[in-house]
């Protein structure tokens, strides 16, 4: 394809989508009447509802037209989760880990399965960016402890990835440290910005828009009164399977379709204040694939299907004073509670991720659209699932 060609391509894209844009909005499921579950939500609906948590986005956005490879188009970035208030390395938390499908990357996933013990910040990331994300965190963890490495252990950052590929240049590995150290600098409690933000600028879920979503459970103080927090990252899906509270949804919209598109994955965190070991963690790592599973996901051959849970009821010493660990653990009797919230919250994480998606022209001109909300409104009423 000749230069002009390409050119008009774009511009013919362009200007039919100033025309025939679909209708968004700032709502979130629950705006929508999209209500997941019985249990309230957190003040957030995020997982920021667990104290001392923190997120922050660093996004990358640059060039347009053809791909280049290490030159661009960029869209792409890093998240960063700060599972607790305080020094993590000298007072850690309990963690678990569930993978449903592993055609993926995570690092510090072994020492999660082997100790059961989160030390380090959370970061998410594209594919090839990995490397570059993990040496950014040990720096981070480095610059304010100096005996690591010296007469004090090492470590082994945790870090997640999606291929966003099919919009960004990811050979061009555009992500460096200085954007994870921004990530971290702007991570905060509180709200948490949704959709193509962070490392979710450049994702695809059910080929619409995808990227960051998060969502909350409270239980009631009858059940202990926990809070259970999901964020992930939604790279998933094809639109044929797509369903909200079970309605087909992508049946009904089966246009807005992406030009081309790679097996996707998705990526999820989940944190609770709930004091479970890491055993029970693992469990509630599973749970939100569950929640996933419901918006029609079915994990295929070529996605990366990966969760860690993390607690932080307890909080471990680095170097004990006592060799018994004074710890409060809840009753396996007692976790039903917690699982049904986990799946509640991934569930909706998904729809809010895909209800924040906007319009997003990558490499080559390849656009994706963002979930249109009055055909999703529609859909929803044809199947009675709201009024």
């Amino acid at each position: 394809m000749g230069i002009m060609s390409f050119t008009m391509k774009v511009f013919l894209s362009v200007f039919l989508l100033a025309f025939s844009s679909p209708v968004y909005s700032a709502e979130r499921a629950r705006d929508l009447g999209i209500l997941v579950g019985e249990y309230d939500t957190g003040r957030f609906n995020a997982i920021t509802d667990v104290a001392g948590v923190k997120v922050g986005h660093a996004t990358l956005l640059s060039g347009e037209g053809a791909l280049e490879p290490g030159k661009g188009p960029v869209r792409t970035g890093v998240t960063v989760i700060v599972p607790a208030s305080g020094d993590l390395w000298t007072s850690k938390v309990y963690a678990g880990s569930f993978v449903l499908n592993g055609n993926g990357e995570a690092t510090g996933l072994m020492w999660i399965q082997e100790s059961g013990i989160l030390e380090t910040p959370i970061a998410l990331t594209n594919t090839l960016s990995v490397g570059t994300v993990q040496k950014a965190l040990v720096d981070w963890m480095l610059k304010d402890r100096p005996r690591i490495g010296l007469d004090d252990d090492t470590l082994t950052p945790v870090v997640l990835e999606c291929d966003d590929s099919s919009l960004n240049d990811i050979r061009g590995q555009h992500v460096k440290r200085e954007h994870v150290y921004d990530a971290f600098m702007k991570a905060s409690g509180g709200r948490v910005e949704e959709g193509g933000v962070g490392a979710g600028t450049g994702m695809i879920s059910y080929e619409f828009k995808g990227g960051i979503g998060t969502s909350s459970r409270v239980l009631p103080k009858t059940s202990g009164g926990y809070t259970v927090g999901v964020l992930l990252n939604a790279n998933h899906g094809l639109r044929s399977t797509l369903r909200v509270l079970g309605a087909p949804v992508g049946r009904e919209i089966t246009d807005l379709k992406p030009q081309f598109r790679k097996e996707g994955s998705i990526v999820v965190v989940l944190a609770t204040d709930a004091p479970l070991d890491p055993r029970q963690l693992s469990r509630l790592a599973k749970r939100a694939m569950l929640g996933i599973a419901r918006t029609g996901s079915v994990a295929y051959h070529g996605s990366g299907d990966v969760a860690i849970a993390f607690s932080t009821g307890n909080r471990i010493p680095h170097h004990p004073d006592h060799r018994l660990l004074n710890l409060t653990l809840l009753s396996d009797f007692h976790l039903d509670e917690l699982f049904e919230a986990a799946a509640d919250a991934a569930e909706e994480a998904v729809l809010n991720a895909l209800l924040a998606g906007r319009i997003s022209v990558g490499r080559d001109g390849n656009t994706v659209h963002g979930l249109p909300h009055d055909r999703l409104k529609s859909a929803l009423k044809k199947f009675r699932v709201v009024r």
